[in-house]
């Protein structure tokens, strides 16, 4: 079976555009959805890798319908994949049914990988540099005396949590973990 999927980001998009070019492709169920692209809880595309059964075909009227970044759609893909399905993008030329169309994923996965790297380096290089400077990333550490006043408020039952974390500047996390901490040191 070939299944489509169309999306647009806003509500007031037409698929029309979408729609006619899968119909036209031969896709025998195409889900629609007004959602960002940047979202991953995609409910009608969720639904539509639900259906895959080996042998199918799932089809887009171009990539970015699919996916914005380049490391999502190759995850995207290999989803599709993994269901035993090949995957079309009409418009980019991109047929995992045929030899170049698996070759041109290929390359495409090599560069999800290669702009995974560049993140990483980038990340270390603006962390290093930071520390150069005397910066450490990191939360900043909470004052001990302000901690041990909280457990005394919090011992005294003269406060709320609320009243304790505003009058200490204490979070709340930090507050609860604080007295885990101490009953773990009985």
């Amino acid at each position: 079976m070939k299944i489509g999927y169309a999306r647009v980001s806003t509500a007031d998009q037409s698929l029309d555009l979408q729609l006619d070019a899968l119909q036209a492709a031969g896709c025998e169920r195409i889900f629609t959805e007004k959602a960002s692209g940047a979202k991953d809880d995609r409910i009608e595309l969720m639904r539509a890798m639900d259906t895959l059964r080996p042998g199918d075909v799932f089809a887009v009227y171009k990539l970015d319908r699919l996916a914005r970044s380049t490391i999502k759609l190759i995850s995207t893909i290999s989803d599709i994949q993994k269901h035993g399905a090949e995957f079309v993008s009409l418009n980019d030329n991109i047929d995992t049914t045929t030899a170049a169309g698996k070759a041109m994923f290929g390359m495409l996965a090599v560069f999800a990988e290669f702009e995974r790297n560049v993140i990483v380096e980038r990340t270390n290089a603006g962390l290093a540099a930071s520390r150069a400077r005397g910066r450490n990333g990191g939360r900043p550490k909470t004052d001990a005396k302000k901690v041990t006043q909280a457990l005394r408020m919090y011992d005294a039952k003269a406060a709320t949590v609320a009243e304790i974390t505003e009058t200490t500047g204490v979070t709340k996390a930090t507050l609860y973990r604080a007295i885990k901490e101490r009953a773990a040191a009985k």
